[in-house]
């Protein structure tokens, strides 16, 4: 009979185990706790059973990309992981009960959550978030989400495009003090940036240097609030800014002095503003990257100004240089006379006495030659002029002393002739 007793226990107790493990759902971990859409218990208020228990939110943040750095309207815009962690005092379950079941998923509508937000952002998000949280058997809520926030950055370009910046991320209740909610960083500086740099994505023409986490508190209205600052720290990679950019300035000043070996002045001039155009092309692209407005000069700017001045100082020495020669030019054909008056002095030479030494018909038309030749080129160069003069010169000197040495032996053989050899020859003398 004992036997028997013992034997339809076990099958009992069998049967109840069974059923017990066929019956072990999440669901009836939600229908234990009453979480529904419509309890308003667990979505209106703040989630603490004695009102003046703080309620303590564990906050992080992973950075897990640079998408874009805007300098000229100030724009940072990170990727980051968001993860915010509390106990709600009104959830608890034992999972013995529930088959061993110690974390559910559930929506984010049927739980209160923190209002945080980010104090420098300008835009709200518009890609899908999250929308599920998970609670643990005793209490602990826990949010997570990837969040692109688009957030101002005030930026030092001052070194541009070897800069620096650090741009901050803070976060902070809307509505609750830090009587209702503490806010306490879940990691810290070292951590984060560890896990920063072992799980970022993209960074663009940066380099990610470090997190900084620091907890501040705010005053507002006779209220206290908690806030975190993340501080990220990022470094600008030059490279190309100084391939593209600074290379071609420094390339155009030495073309611009190279241009002084051009020879002809007219080909010089339009180079020289060739090559400021060129120039101002750059400047306007760098006025699209830099800030409007920034408290001290970048040096960049600087050094374009610095070029740009010199080309501009060359390209009025060159003016000033043809101004100088065309104005020598005609003071030096003024001084010179026409051909048409040369050929009347010549005229006025044949009919002098033998005392006057006058050029033949040979010398004349050289001569006019050379003047019509002179007065013709009045926009040479001095040092050009003054070479064809001495070239020429050189011509009549050749020309004009067989005239000479033929005209004096012919007087001593008329003498000869007339007088006799003695006494032509002395009368010659």
């Amino acid at each position: 009979m004992n036997s028997f007793l013992v034997c339809i226990t076990c099958l009992l107790f069998l049967i109840d185990g069974a059923f017990l493990e066929r019956a072990c759902s999440k669901q009836d971990v939600l229908d234990y706790l009453n979480l529904t859409k419509g309890n308003e218990k667990f979505t209106t208020c703040r989630p603490a059973l004695d009102w003046t228990h703080p309620t303590i939110v564990y906050f992080d943040i992973y950075l897990y990309g640079i998408l874009s750095m805007i300098e000229k309207s100030q724009i940072f815009v990170p990727l980051l992981w968001i993860s915010a962690r509390w106990n709600n005092e009104r959830i608890s379950w034992d999972p013995k009960d529930f088959c061993g079941i110690k974390k559910v998923i559930l929506p984010k509508e049927l739980l209160w959550k923190p209002d945080l937000y980010v104090v420098e952002a300008v835009e709200k998000e518009d890609g899908p978030l999250n929308p599920y949280l998970y609670i643990t058997h005793d209490g602990n809520v826990t949010m997570e989400d990837d969040h692109k926030i688009v957030s101002t950055c005030t930026m030092n370009v001052h070194k541009f495009p070897f800069d620096t910046q650090t741009c901050h991320i803070t976060v902070s209740s809307i509505n609750h003090s830090d009587k209702e909610i503490k806010l306490v960083p879940a990691s810290n500086s070292s951590k984060a940036t560890q896990v920063a740099r072992e799980s970022i994505l993209t960074e663009g023409e940066w380099e990610f240097l470090n997190i900084s986490v620091s907890k501040e508190k705010d005053i507002y209205e006779g209220q206290t609030y908690d806030r975190i600052k993340y501080t990220i720290s990022v470094r600008r990679m030059p490279l190309m800014h100084f391939i593209n950019f600074q290379l071609p300035i420094l390339f155009f000043l030495i073309v611009d002095l190279a241009s002084f070996f051009i020879p002809d002045r007219g080909e010089k001039l339009c180079f020289k503003v060739t090559v400021l155009l060129g120039i101002s092309v750059l400047m306007l692209i760098l006025n699209d990257i830099l800030p409007s407005k920034s408290h001290r000069c970048p040096l960049i700017a600087t050094y374009v100004i610095v070029i740009f001045s010199f080309m501009l100082l060359s390209l009025l020495e060159t003016i000033l240089v043809i101004y100088l020669i065309n104005m020598s030019s005609e003071q030096d054909t003024k001084r010179v006379q026409r051909p048409e008056d040369l050929s009347s002095e010549t005229d006025k030479c044949k009919g002098n006495s033998s005392d006057h030494i006058c050029y033949s018909g040979v010398e004349a038309p050289l001569e006019s030659l050379m003047l019509k030749e002179i007065y013709s080129k009045e926009k040479m160069n001095d040092m050009h002029l003054l070479q064809l003069i001495l070239e020429e010169l050189q011509t009549i000197k050749q020309t004009l002393v067989p005239h000479a040495l033929n005209a004096q032996t012919g007087q001593k053989l008329i003498a000869w002739a007339l007088c006799g050899p003695s006494e032509g020859f002395l009368g010659a003398k």
